[in-house]
């Protein structure tokens, strides 16, 4: 049975997003650098995230990575804003917004570069 391009793509983000935000916490931990000072290295980690996981589900689809890179950048902002909303009873903010400028595009590079992997 294959396996969804679109989840698969979504695990490995999801898993990198993770990874990314236990080695930031970690720093932000053992280091005394503000907190206020890391929005920037949040976009990093989710659009890494996305790069790969678009990667992912370019190379499993086998064709159309940028379409499914942009399915996958839509599901990812979804998945967040959703979490963010159910346990933080956040709304639509500026930075959902830029999260899904960020995600998006990464999401559609990274599914072109994963057809191109699969050759």
């Amino acid at each position: 049975m294959k396996k969804s391009p679109l989840l698969s793509g979504l695990t490995y983000a999801v898993g990198v997003m993770l990874i990314g935000t236990l080695i930031a916490s970690l720093i932000l931990l053992a280091t005394d650098i503000p907190e206020d000072s890391w929005r920037k290295t949040t976009w990093m980690i989710h659009s890494l995230a996305m790069l790969i996981g678009g990667m992912v589900s370019g190379k499993r689809s086998g064709s159309r990575g940028w379409y499914q890179g942009i399915l996958l950048g839509a599901l990812y902002v979804a998945v967040v804003w959703l979490v963010g909303f159910l346990a933080y009873d956040s709304g639509l903010t500026k930075d959902t917004l830029i999260l899904a400028g960020l995600a998006v595009p990464s999401g559609a590079i990274g599914g072109m570069i994963g057809v191109n992997l699969k050759r």
